[in-house]
Order: C-alpha cells, then sequence, then structure tokens
C-alpha cells in the first residue's frame, strides 16, 4: 500500500479529515494539496516545478468551453421552475391517470422524466412538485412514505435524463464528449423510469389503499378537452427537448449551443405562460451565479489536490491497488460503485465527480474499460446522493416544502425502496453493458491493413506502397484505380521523348550569327 510512499494516502485521510470537520469543500482541497505540496518540497519528495502549473490550470477552468454549458443549462432550469410548465402537466397528467390506482404516482414520474429533459436540474423538480402534487396526493388518501417517496425519486431521475448538468462535469473530467455521454444514458433513463412505474404497479395490487384513485368530481370526465390540455402542456416540452438534445444528436449545435439554444426556448415558453418577468430573470441569474460559481471553486480546488496528489505518484498509488482487486474489471467495478455509494452519503456529486473520477478514470482505462459507459454507470450511482436518508439532498429539499404534519422518518422511510431500485438500475448497467453502448453511435469500422497507396512511376512504370501496419513488401495494384502515368492522358500511348539540346561549351565564346 505505501509503495509509492506514505504522503498519496496521507493526502487523502486529510482531505477526509477537513471535510467531517465541515469546512468548505473547495478551500479544503486547496488546502490540503497545498499544504501537503510545501512538505514534499521540503523533503524532496516533490518538485516545485509542478506548482508553476497552476495558474495554466486555473486559466483553462475559466476559459473550457464545454464547462460554459453549465451556467446554461442551470438558468434554463431556474426559469422552467417558475413559468408554470410544470404545474400545467402535472394537473392535464394527474386526472388523465387518476381514474386508476396510483394515478398520481404515475403522473409525477413522467412529469418528473419531462422536467429533467428541459432542466436538468434535481432542485428544480423535487421542489416544484412537491409544492404541486404533495397536497394533493395527501389530501386524497396517499401513504404519507409513498407519496414523499415517488416525488423524491421522480426528481432524481433528472441525474440520469440528458441535459443532465451530471453527465457534462463528467464528459469533461473523462476526457469524452457530451453528446456520447447524452446517447450513452438514453438507455437506462428509459430503464429507471420503467422500473419505477413497474414498482407503482405492483404496490397497486398489493396495497391499493395506500394509492387510491381520484374522486370523479375531481378528475373529470376522460374527453378530447382533457387529451387537448396535456398535449398543450407536452408539445411544448417536446419542442424544448429537440431544441436542446436533437441539435446536439444530429451535430448541429455543441453542448454549449444548445444550452443556450435552451435558454430562449425556457423564456419563451416563460411568456407564453405570461410569467417572463424581471424579478422571474433576477431570481433565475441569482440562482445560476450561485451554482456556477460553487462549481468553479471546487473545480479550482480540486485541481490544486490532483496536482499536488499526481506530482506525489498519487494516481500510481490508486493504479497499483485498485488493480490488483480480485475479480479483474468486475471486481474494480464492484469496488468502485460501493466506495461512491458510501461516498455519497457526505459529498455532493458535484464533489464526487471533481475528486474522486480523475482516480478512478485511469484505473478503468488500464483494464480496457469503456470510458462512456463507467461515466453513465457512475452517473447511474450518484443517483443515490440525492436519496440517501438522512443526508440525501433530495430529501432536505422535501423536507423544505412540506408540511409540518408530514414526519421526518415518513420521508426517510419512504426513500428507501426507491434506493434499491437505483441500485437495481447499478446492476443492470454493469452486467448488461448495452443498455448504454446500444445508443452509441460507433461508425463504420475501418481495417487500416486493408488501405492501400498507389502512387504514379515515372514513364508509365509505377510503384505501390505497402498497406498500412504490413511489416514491408508491397501488394498488387487494385483493379481500376491505377493513375495515368505522367506523360501522358488516360487511353493514350506515352508521347515521344524530347531530344535534348547539345551541351553548351563555355570555355569559347558565344557565336553570333
Amino acid at each position: 500500500m505505501f509503495d509509492f510512499g506514505i504522503i498519496p494516502p496521507a493526502m487523502f485521510v486529510g482531505m477526509i479529515l477537513f471535510m467531517l470537520y465541515g469546512f468548505p469543500v473547495a478551500f479544503s482541497l486547496a488546502a490540503v494539496g497545498l499544504f501537503f505540496g510545501i512538505i514534499g518540497i521540503a523533503t524532496g519528495h516533490f518538485s516545485e516545478a509542478f506548482l508553476q502549473a497552476l495558474p495554466l490550470r486555473f486559466f483553462g477552468i475559466v476559459s473550457n468551453d464545454l464547462l460554459l454549458a453549465i451556467p446554461f443549462f442551470t438558468f434554463m432550469g431556474a426559469i422552467l421552475e417558475r413559468c408554470g410548465l410544470a404545474e400545467d402537466l402535472l394537473e392535464g397528467t394527474g386526472k388523465l391517470f387518476g381514474r386508476i390506482p396510483g394515478g398520481l404516482a404515475y403522473a409525477v414520474i413522467l412529469v418528473g422524466a419531462v422536467l429533467g429533459a428541459i432542466t436538468g436540474t434535481v432542485a428544480a423538480s423535487v421542489i416544484t412538485m412537491g409544492v404541486i402534487s404533495l397536497p394533493i396526493m395527501l389530501r386524497y388518501g396517499y401513504s404519507p412514505r409513498l407519496a414523499t417517496g415517488v416525488i423524491a425519486a421522480s426528481g432524481t431521475i433528472t441525474q440520469v435524463i440528458p441535459p443532465s448538468l451530471v453527465l457534462v462535469v463528467l464528459a469533461d473530467q473523462l476526457g469524452k464528449s457530451v453528446g456520447d455521454m447524452y446517447l450513452g444514458a438514453i438507455g437506462p433513463s428509459i430503464l429507471q423510469v420503467a422500473i419505477f412505474m413497474g414498482y407503482i404497479l405492483i404496490l397497486s395490487f398489493l396495497k391499493p389503499a395506500a394509492m387510491p384513485p381520484l374522486p370523479k368530481e375531481v378528475r373529470g370526465d376522460f374527453n378530447w378537452a382533457l387529451l387537448m390540455r396535456v398535449l398543450s402542456g407536452m408539445v411544448p416540452s417536446i419542442v424544448l427537448i429537440f431544441l436542446v438534445l436533437g441539435t446536439i444528436f444530429m451535430g448541429l449545435a455543441t453542448p454549449t449551443e444548445a444550452g443556450a439554444l435552451g435558454v430562449v426556448g425556457a423564456m419563451v415558453l416563460a411568456a407564453m405562460h405570461r410569467r417572463l418577468t424581471w424579478p422571474l430573470m433576477q431570481e433565475a441569474m441569482r440562482s445560476t451565479m450561485h451554482i456556477t460559481s460553487m462549481v468553479v471553486m471546487i473545480l479550482i480546488g480540486s485541481t490544486c489536490f490532483s496536482l499536488v496528489f499526481q506530482g506525489m505518484d498519487g494516481s500510481r498509488w490508486i493504479e497499483h491497488m485498485l488493480s490488483g482487486i480480485p475479480g479483474g474489471p468486475v471486481g474494480f467495478l464492484i469496488f468502485a460503485n460501493i466506495f461512491i455509494f458510501v461516498l455519497a452519503f457526505f459529498l455532493d456529486f458535484f464533489e464526487i465527480a471533481f475528486i474522486v473520477i480523475p482516480m478512478l478514470a485511469p484505473v478503468a482505462s488500464a483494464l480496457g474499460i469503456d470510458l462512456i459507459w463507467f461515466g453513465v454507470l457512475i452517473c447511474v450511482n450518484m443517483q443515490t446522493s440525492f436519496m440517501h436518508p438522512p443526508f440525501g439532498f433530495a430529501l432536505f429539499y422535501l423536507r423544505s416544502i412540506a408540511d409540518r404534519s408530514v414526519k421526518t422518518s415518513d420521508i426517510y422511510m419512504g426513500a428507501v425502496p426507491w434506493v434499491f431500485m437505483q441500485l437495481i438500475l447499478v446492476a443492470i448497467v454493469i452486467f448488461w453493458p448495452q443498455s448504454v453502448t446500444y445508443w452509441l453511435d460507433k461508425g463504420p469500422k475501418v481495417d487500416p491493413n486493408s488501405i492501400k497507396i498507389e502512387v504514379p512511376g515515372f514513364g508509365g512504370n509505377g510503384f505501390s506502397l505497402p498497406p498500412l501496419g504490413a511489416p514491408g513488401g508491397g501488394s498488387p495494384q487494385m483493379p481500376g484505380l491505377t493513375l495515368p502515368p505522367m506523360n501522358g492522358l488516360p487511353g493514350q500511348p506515352p508521347a515521344p521523348a524530347t531530344p535534348a539540346p547539345p551541351a553548351t561549351d563555355l570555355s569559347q565564346p558565344p557565336k553570333i550569327n
């Protein structure tokens, strides 16, 4: 364990102690990194030349175009949180499913998935649906544990459904395309929604009294007017989803450009609901500023930590320690997911992405694990960070807006079944990688050894280069792909050579006729 020195594990322990003490994460990481950097320089284990790269790394962070997508998506979600879109979707969908047991729960899950696809933020989904649907579900006889659990879980779907902020951060840390991360997350997103709705379906047969249907006078009649009302709320959302995700998948826009388009679309939707006001814009900008500043400061602190950690051979220590885990790649994946599951009790998903992923990614790459699949798997696991009792952020959001009659113990106990369903999805992604890789565009596969290059010769005699990757020797020319000789046209004999002029004797004066 200490083959690479005592300082790398000491840095890791120091980081944990700082965080347990309650010091801000960004400053904890920077302080631990600089402190151990000074120790390393004094003891000769660390070169001060590494610290010269810090200003360049800071500049690289604030000038990263990919990270510019974070404020755009955050601003879009903040506008949609306040524009009334969720209210219309929940009201119409709740009446559409209200005639069956668990209808409101189905509506909450579906609307949570739609909001996740257009906002990308968990707080917006949980708070909005908690304010709207929790009082209605409790009023009509839903179990408090079921009601709070389904609202919190439907908000955490946002973690996986594109355009999730987690996927943007993971793509940056893994050095992969955001578009590929979004494509890889489509399958797990669909599976997560299906697992949640399947749980409600089974529970509606086992405990129908815990989720009764809505009364007839509340849900109204099932007619075209109700369908058109639901469609009028869904269609603008689908258009916005295509504006954000479709342009990325089709290659028409980068994630940053798609985020800017999403902001424009969110402002149009707010104007359609007649809520595009200056106070709304101020609140959205303030929320965006806080989240973006937090992300950048955590990234700067983690850069200080990782620079010193790698300079102390910490990455080699991590790789040496994790590559020896029994079970090969599967054993590593099980360990990594258990490790992240435990860390999620204490750390936010941004902190996990900036601290842990740079340590695990080199090991995953060395074991031959596809990093897109690995990133989506970690994103699915980090869903649980929002549902962990007692530290889950989704539970905190729900507690802040729930009525005092709802017990905190009901919120915590109601989250437990949904955490297990999220872990089921983690196991599915591990043992069924095609759930992620199926959606990725592999493109045509070309064998480099089959590529042949022919270069025309002189005087009609050509020569061919050997195929790429071959040890040596030529190859027969490919029929139909020969080039004409340099001194002739296709299909014609070469032109006769022009005799060279006689050599001039420079020792004699020129003759003038």
